[in-house]
C-alpha cells in the first residue's frame, strides 16, 4: 500500500526536488567598497585609491606595495589645479572675467607680425582648450618644451583652429594661464597657489618643473600626493569652501568650470574650465585626468570624491586603462550609493 508518506520518500520524488533545489542559485554574498577595492589590487599600474564621502574617509588604499603618503607626478590634473587658481584671480579683481582678452596681459611676447586672432584669445578660450593655437600636446610637446621661451614659441605657431571653436587640447593653454597668473599676481604660480589654497587642510604642492623664464607649467609635472588631490578635490565638492567652512574660490567659478563648454574628440567626453565630465555608475561625475592615470573625481550627488593615483611612466587612454579606472569609479558609486 503506497501512503503519502511513501510517495514523498519515493525515488521519482527525491530525483525531481533534487533538480528543483539544484535550479535555485547559490546567494551570493552583496558587493562592498572592500570587494570592489580588493578586485582592484589586479591593475598593475595602480598605486593609490582614497573615497571620501560627506568629507569622511570611506577606504584609503595603497596597492602593489606603494604608499598612501608619497608623492606622484598629476600630469594633466594640474590644469584643475590651474583652473582654480584662475578662478581665485577672478574672485581678488586680479583678472576681469573669463572673457578678458590675454594679448594685452601676455603683449612682451607677442610675435613682431602676430596673426590677428590672437588678439581674440581669452581666458575663458585657454580654460576650455578652445584657443584656437597649435596644439602642444602629443607629439608637439617636445619641441615645445625644447624651446627657449614656452610662452612666445606658443603665441608663435600657426593657429590650428579659431578662438572659440572646437576644442583643442593643448598643455600651451594652462601654460599660459600660469604666464597671465604670474603677471596678474606678481609672484609666481606656485607662490600664489601656496598663498591661495593654504587654508585647505592637506593641500600641498611638491616639486613642480619650470620653464626657460621661471615660469612654472602650467598643467604638467606636478607632485602632489594623493591625499593633497583628495584635499583639492573636497574643495571643489564642498562648493569651495575648506572643511571650516572658510571660502577660498567661489562656488560661481566651481559652477562655470563644470559648465560644459566643449568635448573632447578622443573620449567624447564634455570639457568644462580644466575639468572633464561624464556620467558613471548612473551618477554625473566631474574629473580632473592625468597622463598615466592620475585621477580626481567629484560625484556632487552623492556628496563624494575618489582620488586615483597611477604609475605616470605609460599611457592610459590608448591602453584601456583609463576606462577601467572608469569602471572602477562606476563600481565604488554603485556599492555606496546607499551606504
Amino acid at each position: 500500500m503506497i501512503t503519502r508518506r511513501s510517495a514523498l520518500l519515493s525515488t521519482p520524488f527525491l530525483l525531481s526536488a533534487t533538480r528543483v533545489f539544484a535550479q535555485q542559485p547559490v546567494p551570493q554574498p552583496p558587493e562592498t567598497l572592500k570587494t570592489v577595492l580588493d578586485r582592484a589590487a589586479g591593475l598593475e599600474p595602480l598605486k593609490v585609491v582614497l573615497v571620501y564621502r560627506n568629507g569622511q574617509p570611506l577606504a584609503e588604499r595603497a596597492f602593489n606595495g606603494r604608499s598612501l603618503t608619497a608623492s606622484s607626478n598629476i600630469k594633466s590634473a594640474s590644469k584643475s589645479i590651474i583652473s582654480c587658481l584662475v578662478g581665485i584671480a577672478i574672485d581678488r579683481k586680479l583678472l576681469e572675467g573669463p572673457d578678458q582678452k590675454i594679448a594685452p596681459i601676455l603683449k612682451a611676447d607677442l610675435p613682431r607680425n602676430p596673426d590677428p586672432r590672437i588678439h581674440e584669445i581669452t581666458v575663458g578660450n585657454l580654460l576650455s582648450m578652445q584657443a584656437g593655437l597649435s596644439r602642444m600636446s602629443g607629439p608637439n610637446y617636445g619641441r615645445w618644451v625644447a624651446s627657449p621661451n614656452w610662452v612666445r614659441f606658443a603665441l608663435s605657431e600657426p593657429f590650428d583652429g579659431e578662438p572659440g571653436g572646437e576644442m583643442l587640447y593643448s598643455t600651451a593653454s594652462t601654460h599660459l594661464l600660469s604666464a597671465v597668473l604670474t603677471r596678474v599676481g606678481a609672484k609666481s604660480t606656485l607662490a600664489l597657489a601656496r598663498d591661495w589654497l593654504e587654508p585647505v587642510d592637506g593641500f600641498r604642492i611638491g616639486a613642480w618643473e619650470r620653464d626657460p623664464q621661471g615660469i612654472y607649467l602650467g598643467g604638467n609635472q606636478m607632485a602632489m600626493s594623493a591625499r593633497s588631490l583628495m584635499a583639492f578635490g573636497e574643495l571643489y565638492r564642498n562648493g569651495g569652501k575648506t572643511g571650516e567652512g572658510r571660502q577660498v574660490v567661489s562656488k560661481s567659478w566651481i559652477d562655470q568650470s563644470w559648465a560644459p563648454r566643449t568635448n573632447s574628440r578622443f573620449s567624447g567626453d564634455a570639457y568644462g574650465y580644466g575639468w572633464f565630465m561624464r556620467r558613471m555608475g548612473g551618477e554625473d561625475v566631474k574629473f580632473g585626468w592625468g597622463y598615466g592615470g592620475q585621477m580626481v573625481y567629484v560625484v556632487p550627488s552623492l556628496d563624494m570624491t575618489v582620488v586615483m593615483t597611477s604609475n605616470e611612466s605609460g599611457p592610459s587612454a590608448r591602453n584601456g586603462y583609463r576606462d577601467q579606472l572608469h569602471d572602477l569609479l562606476a563600481e565604488i558609486v554603485n556599492v555606496t550609493r546607499t551606504a
